[in-house]
């Protein structure tokens, strides 16, 4: 079975390899920026809007004359870049359509990118070399990386490579198409999960993953960060060593969640041959703002989306419940549902048949259920 993934990995640069990443990301925003604006002239002069390939053909003839700085840098970088903000121009289109046949979604015009604002990255393709220790990229060269052995060096075509920076630290991925053997899930049960606040995820064989609270424990601490950057005068060395701490208690936060949806994703994704799990109105459930940070803590989409497609990886059938399933009023003994039950309920009783169970665990089983009613 021949698929798609992307391995990512933190790197460890020296002065003069980040200060060539930079300027590969420099000249990624530049040719954005620079498309985005031709882009404009062209639909504000009633012309024919100029594409990622004419748009580095005109591109190319003006490195001769006006960007000569560019040949510092790959062609790769400013080339990939156009085609991105041409897929910014796609998706916006599209978000068009669906806003006008009825959804309620966010139409986003591409937007201009700051050195500020916009991390740092740029993506490079051509003969791109993967060693235990290091990788081999166009125009940089062999870059060493703090995780050895991670990244696949056999059996797969390497597609592209992204280089990033967040939080003073650098990192690649690598998209790559691979074959792996079709999985075998005969023997494996099925499952429901059900998605909370209380616990990140509960199945229903009783298994559960705690839900880190990454966000929670270090609010404290990105508030009084917040606080420090506020108070630092705009433009300052001192203000750009605060925004560097709050960038790190933010990553350092995300990381923590990550690692910890990665952890549950793939463990269900390996034991299960089926999951029904919850298809929440996410946006809907963000209105409430006593709920709206600790739904964002928890990232519910997240956990959604990695189970999706690590079930294709590893052969388990991941299937979305109806949006309007009662699964948390409904009994799962006896199938009588509530008319209401309160967020303060942790224990599900039946005023019918008398069962008590916790209130995941009950929402968990009728999902499971849902695979045999289908």
């Amino acid at each position: 079975m021949e698929i798609y993934r992307a391995y990512k990995t933190e790197l460890d640069l020296t002065k003069a390899q980040i200060t060539a990443c930079s300027r590969n990301a420099g000249a990624a925003r530049f040719a954005y920026n620079w498309g985005l604006s031709r882009k404009l002239e062209a639909y504000r002069l009633g012309q024919k809007t100029p594409t990622a390939i004419d748009l580095h053909k005109e591109l190319i003839a003006l490195k001769k004359t006006q960007f000569g700085w560019m040949y510092e840098v790959s062609k790769c970088a400013p080339q990939e870049a156009l085609r991105d903000l041409d897929n910014a121009f796609r998706r916006f289109f599209q978000r068009v359509k669906q806003k006008r046949a009825g959804k309620n979604i966010k139409v986003g015009f591409p937007q201009f990118k700051t050195k500020n604002r916009s991390p740092a990255r740029f993506r490079l393709t051509g003969k791109i070399h993967v060693f235990e220790k290091r990788i081999q990229l166009p125009r940089l060269g062999l870059l060493q990386m703090k995780e050895h052995g991670y990244l696949p060096t056999h059996n797969i075509h390497i597609l592209s490579a992204t280089i990033s920076e967040k939080a003073d630290r650098w990192y690649v991925s690598l998209k790559v198409k691979m074959e792996i053997p079709y999985p075998e899930n005969s023997n494996k049960p099925v499952a429901g999960v059900d998605l909370g606040i209380h616990r990140m995820a509960q199945v229903s064989d009783g298994l559960y993953f705690e839900n880190p609270h990454s966000l929670g424990q270090a609010l404290r601490k990105i508030k009084h960060l917040q606080r420090t950057v506020s108070r630092r005068k705009k433009g300052s060395a001192n203000r750009q060593k605060a925004v560097r701490k709050l960038a790190k208690a933010h990553a350092h936060v995300a990381n923590i969640r990550k690692a910890s949806i990665h952890q549950a994703t793939t463990r269900l994704a390996k034991s299960k041959s089926i999951i029904m799990i919850e298809n929440l109105n996410i946006m809907g459930l963000m209105k409430n703002h006593r709920l709206a940070q600790a739904i964002s803590d928890v990232s519910w989409h997240e956990f959604q989306r990695q189970l999706t497609y690590k079930g294709i990886w590893y052969g388990c059938d991941v299937r979305m419940a109806d949006p309007y399933f009662p699964s948390t009023k409904r009994c799962s003994r006896c199938g009588q549902v509530k008319a209401s039950i309160s967020l303060g309920e942790r224990i599900y009783h039946c005023d019918i048949c008398g069962f008590e169970i916790d209130r995941d665990l009950n929402a968990a089983i009728n999902l499971e259920q849902l695979i045999y009613m289908a």
